[in-house]
């Protein structure tokens, strides 16, 4: 269990310091460094990226589970993930940062799925298997300890020596990881155990030619169709080309024998559901970074300086005219009459919604907390509370009132709609943007999705490695991811739609409504869900 703790705290590590700073270095004008991307087309592109990184660990569970293992495929993804950190360190090239992420969604396929199984196949022991809850929640403290640690690394090199030094440090972060794997692999070899599968399961070439071939025509059909459907051809190509995807898990069940068909019948259903929170969650990479960005007061008093400086914490603005793209009262860029983007003279952008007798003196440099940090908060909660909510459930356990895992994930749902109700009111305090609002509300917004997300995503693991049938688990986990990577892009979709808003609680109220439906779906169907695991000897 430590190894597996450290190995996913360094790969954690390597993929949250890149996310964190994907959009501001996308979307960063060329001259200091980044891509110099539109904001809604770094937002669109974001999306697509962790969409896809969760799209492949459907595959690369199929191929743990018939050729490779868990662990050679955790070794295999890993080292993919860390090369692919590195070559996104090469500047100004748009072409190689492409099939960097290339391959690092390739790679996250190989590992995402696989070390979550491998987990699961240690609590598998008797001795263990009434902890397992417990386990995925520790487990998932040393993903978040990484996250936490990621953004100061990022924000300290980006800031100091620049963009490509902070992917430098994703890359080591996740060659550490490996390295940390393979040392204790004889820890869990005895877990790395590959199931007998049945005459009606798929072979990895039968896989290729069935579904993954199907998913890539379709999804080429769906972009070069004239128009589009769901904003922009990426998205229109992801969505459509998913559905030979979804078609066979389904396909799965109806080959499933009848003892494993109640299981996977459970796991598609809570699938679906979960879809919502992820897109709302994964906001926190592209609307509440937005938001931090430009519309949170981001200052701090002098005698918090030094300390922030040295955990790289501190983004110096010199207040200054100077050129800048041209934005109308809520950060939106203005295009002139030829379409492009327009410039102007002016101060930085981020004194736009600061009343002038606020601004500092020109010349003067500003010390502001740098936006990726707020990454951090999140995690943050996640190290400190998990173990609150260990307590919490083991508490009830003893008094026979601990919810079922489907139980805590629709506390999960109802928790992370309450979340949306923070940014709501923020947006009221601040008058729609008009002035800047206090960091404590963003800080309040991710205290709460956090609880959410400690009832939600690590049972959905450990719901996973409990309710799978065994010779499909590294598959199955995969279709957990597969619902994730549906939701994370369809959270890009969401959040490209920022812009139409002129008032910003109008965002957020589609956030708190898909989130309460999907609420009120899970728990339409706790019945069911409660009883199939009664009926397997599951809680």
């Amino acid at each position: 269990m430590p190894f597996l703790f450290l190995t996913e705290m360094w790969e954690r590590f390597g993929y949250y310091l890149m996310i964190g700073i994907f959009v501001l270095y996308t979307s960063d004008q060329w001259r200091n460094g980044g891509l110099g991307m539109s904001r809604t087309e770094a937002i669109g592109l974001y999306g697509t990226y962790i969409a896809l990184a969760y799209l492949t660990p459907f595959i690369g569970g199929l191929i743990a589970d018939r050729v490779l293992g868990f662990r050679r495929s955790i070794i295999l993804g890993g080292t993919m993930m860390g090369v692919g950190y590195l070559m996104m360190a090469i500047p100004h090239n748009i072409q190689t940062f492409y099939v960097a992420l290339g391959v690092t969604i390739v790679g996250n396929g190989f590992f995402k799925p696989n070390i979550s199984t491998l987990l699961g196949n240690l609590y598998n022991e008797d001795q263990y298997r009434t902890k397992k809850d417990d386990g995925y929640n520790i487990f998932y403290m040393g993903i978040n300890l990484g996250a936490l640690i990621c953004n100061f690394v990022a924000a300290y090199l980006r800031n100091t020596f620049g963009w490509s030094w902070a992917f430098v440090a994703a890359g080591v972060g996740m060659l550490i990881g490996v390295v940390i794997f393979v040392a204790g692999s004889r820890h869990y070899k005895h877990a790395d155990v590959r199931q007998k599968g049945n005459a009606n399961d798929s072979g990895v070439t039968q896989m290729l030619s069935s579904v993954l071939l199907p998913a890539a025509l379709v999804g080429w059909a769906a972009w070069n169709i004239p128009g589009t459907i769901f904003g922009s051809d990426m998205t229109d190509a992801f969505i459509f080309g998913c559905i030979p995807i979804i078609g066979f898990y389904l396909w799965i069940l109806r080959t499933a024998s009848a003892e494993e068909k109640p299981r996977i019948k459970v796991l598609l259903a809570i699938y679906a559901v979960v879809i919502i929170f992820w897109a709302i969650f994964k906001q926190n990479g592209t609307a509440l970074t937005i938001w931090a960005e430009n519309y949170t007061d981001r200052s701090m008093p002098a005698w918090m300086e030094t300390p922030a400086r040295f955990m790289g914490m501190v983004k110096e603005i010199k207040v200054e005219q100077d050129t800048f793209l041209l934005y109308d009262h809520q950060f939106r860029t203005t295009k002139g009459a030829d379409g492009k983007l327009v410039e102007t003279v002016s101060l930085p952008p981020y004194f736009k919604n600061l009343p002038p007798e606020q601004h500092p003196p020109e010349g003067e440099s500003v010390k502001l907390v740098s936006t990726e940090i707020f990454q951090s908060v999140n995690p943050f909660f996640v190290v400190v509370l998990t173990p609150l909510v260990v307590l919490f459930f083991a508490w009830l356990r003893r008094r026979g009132k601990e919810p079922t895992t489907p139980g805590k994930i629709g506390w999960g749902l109802v928790i992370s709609a309450l979340s949306t109700l923070v940014t709501i009111w923020a947006v009221a305090v601040c008058h729609n943007g008009a002035e800047k609002a206090s960091v404590w509300w963003l800080v309040g917004t991710y205290a709460v999705i956090t609880v959410g997300e400690l009832c939600l995503s690590p049972m959905g693991l450990s719901m996973v490695s409990k309710m799978a049938p065994p010779r499909i688990a590294g598959l199955m986990m995969g279709g957990w991811q597969l619902a994730t990577s549906i939701g994370n892009k369809l959270s890009g979709v969401l959040a490209a739609m920022w812009d139409r808003y002129d008032d910003k609680a109008d965002f957020f109220w589609v956030n708190f409504v898909l989130l309460s439906a999907a609420a009120l779906i899970l728990f339409s169907m706790m019945r069911w869900l409660n009883r199939v695991f009664r009926e397997k000897g599951l809680t």
